[in-house]
């Protein structure tokens, strides 16, 4: 590893505990004293740390998941949600939550979160099923770009007209978890949410080399001996999953997954894929970290949507990058 990438990563890691620290003792209404820690320890532990290691998983696996679907679809603009399985999750959300308050369901705190994050769960796999099955059959990335847009606004009419037809109250629980929210995360939670995110981050790494060669086109992946739609088939269902997993437990998260990628080629303009893939992950962290850091200490005594601080953060970040290079 070149001298200035390993800089580059060190001052990453630093930024990472930065605002790791920032999250636990300032991510709040209240900063947290580092010498009078006992006196908050359930505040601490029961509420900042698991939305710090939330942030954290989160920031992972959307830029992940999203560097994982630029690759295969050679285009900066593809996201976690592009293919549609964020509008499967929450089409599947807005069903739950409008069924579950007719049967009074969501009453109680545990089953209504519960149902919820099945319901996200569901409705992201049925949607990567549907995208696997579709890959199989279609060899043009492109192709399946546009079959997977058409599905998320299948997906987005149906909600809207859920939505229409809902309660004030079922919309109203609908239209909070739609905002994205970092703080609903509890340490057991986390015993479900970190396992399984890290067993699909883990996978990626087998899959270093059919990334660097998807990047260069499906003819140089097959004379390189690359079996290109198995590759693409597991690739897209890692990404799905990661994708699914996190908008069950956290909501649908804009922008990380579009700009976190796209802000990594940048800082290290190589064509290594584990390179892009470890600052990903450390980039998704910090900015996930920071956002919502800023959303819980703007206006004090209100937490502002997590959703609204990354499009803030993400959306100008990724017109900047684009303008700043062209040529990608």
């Amino acid at each position: 590893m070149e001298k200035k990438t390993t800089i580059k990563f060190l001052i990453l890691i630093c930024l990472l505990i930065t605002a790791g620290f920032l999250s636990l003792f300032f991510g709040g209404s209240e900063t947290i004293n580092f010498h009078e820690l006992s006196l908050n320890n359930f505040i601490f532990w029961q509420i900042r740390f698991p939305k710090t290691i939330t942030a954290i998983i989160a920031g992972c696996t959307l830029s992940a998941a999203g560097l994982i679907l630029q690759i295969i679809f050679r285009n900066p603009l593809a996201g976690p949600y592009v293919l549609g399985i964020s509008s499967g999750a929450s089409l599947m959300v807005a069903i739950s939550i409008l069924a579950g308050s007719s049967l009074h369901l969501l009453s109680d705190f545990f089953i209504g979160k519960t149902i919820i994050v099945l319901s996200a769960i569901t409705g992201s796999l049925l949607v990567t099923a549907l995208i696997l099955a579709i890959s199989k059959k279609v060899n043009s990335n492109i192709v399946l770009l546009l079959i997977g847009l058409m599905i998320s606004q299948i997906c987005g009419a149906i909600q809207t007209a859920l939505e229409y037809f809902s309660d004030a109250n079922s919309l109203k629980s609908f239209v909070v978890w739609g905002m994205g929210s970092l703080s609903n995360t509890t340490n057991f939670d986390l015993l479900i949410y970190f396992p399984i995110a890290l067993i699909f981050l883990i996978a990626i790494i087998f899959f270093v080399k059919p990334l660097n060669a998807l990047l260069l086109g499906e003819n140089y992946s097959q004379n390189i001996g690359i079996n290109f739609k198995s590759s693409r088939f597991y690739l897209i269902l890692i990404s799905s999953v990661l994708t699914g997993l996190t908008t069950a437990f956290c909501g649908p998260i804009a922008f990380i997954g579009i700009a976190v990628p796209i802000l990594s080629r940048m800082i290290f303009k190589n064509s290594k894929q584990h390179l892009h893939i470890i600052s990903c992950l450390l980039l998704g962290s910090i900015i996930l970290l920071l956002s919502d850091t800023l959303a819980n200490s703007v206006i004090k005594n209100i937490s502002l949507p997590i959703n609204m601080l990354t499009t803030f953060i993400g959306a100008p970040l990724v017109i900047y990058l684009m303008f700043k290079n062209k040529s990608w």
